[in-house]
């Protein structure tokens, strides 16, 4: 059976330091007491292990490890140990390297203007909103996503997993192909665990390749001063806000009447009032752009049903995808749909 993690896990961190903070003294925390179980030792046989994990996000790395602790023999693959391109994501999943993590750091960056603001109302004068560094900022975010790269990595180690960097493809139901920076080589399991994870997802519309996604946003080397945000989800409304935050022009466009479909209707239409009222950003709904067009200097408009949109930079947010598409799962025999693989209440595949 080839299992797939369908469900994220959150991973206590503490007693760390931050590339944001200037800690005041380190925090003394004692290491928990190795797990003990009555399970018996491996019995890998023919295989090379018992069980094999395919992607290190907070599914895979939490199982992996885990598995090790109760003494599976276990392997870990990665298309990457560490962050940013080309795939951008690395050990630690997307939440940690292009996802939850340097989102929050980029909110918490977006928002000092408006507390500035606001400083006078108690009692602090004189205090004012500076000017944001870019450049300054991706540096000490890229510092900390290491940090927390290193940290994910060694959690590994410590539980006595193996790791391999590299992309997996099935060859059969046991056998796993992992291709990396070290060459290729085939590995056997027991069990397999497919916990890959998504893709952001960009419509196939004239011009598309000059768009970035959740991914890029968090790589630019310079700041857009104009940027135009497609989507209606949180991630799409999100960036929208934080780019506003941070002093740069933004459009956000979506298809329908109202962004956050499936969210309450009160606070969806409470939202885009508060966005309208304290935000500067341009709300476009029932717009939908037919082309992106890249201009001699550098530039890009964005054609929509309802005009044309000027900017600098054009971020995606239109959903996300399995990456499932290079695993090779009919060799395993395992059955998809789209891009996701159905499974039973026990995360089991056919």
């Amino acid at each position: 059976m080839v299992r797939f993690a369908a469900a994220s896990v959150l991973l206590s961190l503490l007693g760390t330091s931050s590339a944001f903070t200037t800690p005041r003294a380190f925090l003394s925390t004692s290491r928990a007491t190795a797990i003990t179980t009555e399970l018996e030792a491996s019995k890998c046989g023919n295989y090379d292990y018992d069980f094999l994990v395919i992607g290190g996000g907070s599914g895979g790395v939490r199982a992996s490890r885990i598995s090790a602790t109760h003494g599976a023999s276990v392997c870990l693959v990665e298309t990457q140990f560490k962050h940013g391109e080309p795939n951008y994501s690395a050990i630690g999943g997307t939440c940690v390297n292009v996802g939850c993590v340097p989102k929050k750091l980029m909110v918490f960056a977006s928002r000092y203007p408006f507390d500035v603001s606001e400083a006078k109302g108690y009692g602090w004068n004189g205090a004012t909103e500076g000017t944001f560094d870019w450049k300054q900022f991706m540096e000490y975010k890229n510092t900390e996503i290491s940090r927390l790269n290193g940290i994910y990595e060694n959690m590994q180690k410590n539980a006595g997993v193996d790791l391999m960097e590299g992309k997996g493809k099935f060859l059969s139901p046991h056998e796993v192909e992992i291709s990396g920076p070290d060459g290729v080589k085939v590995v056997t399991a027991d069990k397999v665990l497919v916990a890959v994870g998504g893709w952001p997802f960009k419509p196939s519309i004239p011009g598309i390749e000059h768009t970035i996604t959740s991914n890029e946003i968090f790589y630019l080397p310079e700041q857009p001063k104009r940027v135009v945000v497609v989507g209606g989800g949180f991630i799409a409304v999100e960036f929208a806000n934080i780019m506003d935050g941070l002093g740069s022009d933004v459009t956000l466009m979506y298809r329908g009447d109202l962004f956050l479909r499936g969210f309450d209707h009160d606070m969806r239409v409470h939202l885009a009032e508060e966005l309208e009222r304290n935000t500067d950003i341009d709300i476009q709904f029932n717009t939908d752009p037919t082309e992106i067009k890249k201009n001699d200097d550098g530039s890009f408009t964005v054609v929509t049903n309802n005009g044309e949109v000027e900017c600098d930079a054009v971020l995606y947010a239109t959903g996300r995808k399995g990456k499932t598409d290079t695993l090779g799962l009919d060799a395993a025999g395992v059955s998809t749909e789209g891009s996701f693989i159905p499974v039973d209440n026990y995360s089991k595949s056919n």
